[in-house]
């Protein structure tokens, strides 16, 4: 009798096999690879053959999706490709500054006034379902480094970057929840959440990734590394750059995304080296979607989101369809994009496992009871209808894109 850890690893086994030497079959169909784990996680629940029957602990999921989006979010870092100037990110500035704002207030009044969820959870929801999804949306984000598509780069410097700035408005939503009166911490909100942690992330990405960039060069004048060791080199700054920012009360996925785009100046004359941790990167984060995506699949339960479904198809109806549409096609007014670009930009807001992270660090910070349940399965099964949703549609849309549009 084979036990649940090796059926697991027998499992994802199989499945990278799959996905690999079917890779070229799949990418004609109109289905995301995050659509055939989630349905092979579904596959692994009570619901199938059931490996996978208890539920793991909010704290591992919580490490877990952690994990993944640091990777991601490094990696969206390394791919950017423009200088670092206020015309070349003026999409960015309007998909972060402006969007994304937007649907966290609208998520909030949604959740406020048609799902009775009072103002500091409805927040907290809003800022948890906000961030577009690095890790699930590399069918349409920059494949290369010669990539300069205006969509493509807008979709990976957003997913990049706000998943490391919903931050301040999740604790913006904890501290209502939890503290009530909006006197009591809202000075310290702005000055240690907002505007402390935004300035630390940012300048600890710089200094640390230019430190192991001057540590690397000056070690390989005297003994080259060997080229499978020396890309590891992105991991170590993944660790060392979220780490050492969370000391200082920073935020890492904005320092490790940072940390990205710092080493990709370096790398300019050094192609090889930026596409061979590129692809590290890139392979680390695949094998993490796979084992989170199973995890989803296998956790949902058929009874809690029937019971809250009315909820959910409300918010994810405002969200999908409303909320994130719009919001986006108000953001890129006067942005000289073409018209049916703007409507992909809106469409293209794939929530996936940013959304899971920032559910289980606030489910980790004492939220419970009939609220947490409630929070839980409201954004699995958002995240769920968004990787369904996105999966069917992501192939035929881009394919429209390259042929009437791109071109």
């Amino acid at each position: 009798m084979i036990d649940t850890y090796l059926s697991f690893l027998l499992i994802i086994g199989l499945l990278i096999l799959a996905v690999t030497l079917g890779s070229g079959w799949i990418s004609r169909l109109p289905v995301s690879y995050a659509l055939i784990y989630l349905i092979v996680g579904i596959l692994l629940g009570p619901y199938g053959i059931g490996i996978v029957q208890g539920e793991p602990s909010s704290v591992l999921i919580e490490r877990l999706t952690e994990f993944v989006v640091i990777v991601s979010v490094f990696g969206c870092g390394l791919k950017m490709n423009r200088p670092l100037n206020l015309a070349s990110w003026q999409i960015t500035g309007r998909l972060i500054g402006i969007l994304m704002p937007v649907s966290i207030g609208a998520i909030a009044f949604v959740s406020h006034g048609l799902l009775d969820l009072e103002w500091g959870p409805a927040i907290l929801l809003g800022a948890i379902l906000a961030p577009t999804d690095p890790v699930l949306a590399s069918e349409v984000q920059m494949g290369h480094l010669d990539d300069h598509d205006e969509l493509r780069f807008g979709l990976t410097s957003e997913g990049g970057l706000n998943d490391s700035l919903a931050f301040p408005f999740v604790y913006f939503g904890l501290h209502w929840l939890q503290k009530g009166d909006l006197e009591s911490w809202f000075q310290q909100w702005v000055v240690v959440d907002l505007l402390w942690a935004i300035a630390a992330g940012t300048l600890m990405g710089i200094v640390v990734a230019q430190g192991i960039h001057w540590v690397d060069r000056r070690l390989q004048r005297h003994q080259p590394a060997d080229d499978l060791m020396e890309d590891l080199v992105a991991l170590s700054t993944i660790l060392l750059t979220y780490t050492l920012t969370e000391i200082v009360n920073g935020y890492g996925f904005l320092a490790v995304f940072v940390a990205g785009l710092t080493l990709r100046s370096h790398y300019h004359h050094e192609p090889e080296k930026r596409l061979a941790q590129m692809t590290l990167v890139e392979q680390i984060e695949k094998l993490l979607e796979i084992i989170t995506i199973l995890l989803l699949g296998s956790l949902l339960r058929i009874e809690p989101m029937v019971q809250y479904m009315g909820q959910i198809g409300i918010l994810a109806g405002f969200l999908l369809i409303v909320i994130r549409p719009l919001g986006a096609w108000i953001s890129l007014i006067g942005s000289r994009l073409p018209i049916p670009t703007r409507w992909l930009f809106g469409w293209f807001g794939i929530r996936g496992v940013g959304s899971l992270y920032y559910l289980t660090y606030a489910l980790n910070q004492g939220i419970e009871g009939p609220l947490a349940e409630r929070l839980t399965w409201m954004v699995n099964t958002v995240v769920v209808v968004s990787i369904v949703l996105h999966g069917v549609s992501t192939t035929p849309l881009m394919r429209w894109y390259h042929r009437e549009i791109e071109s």
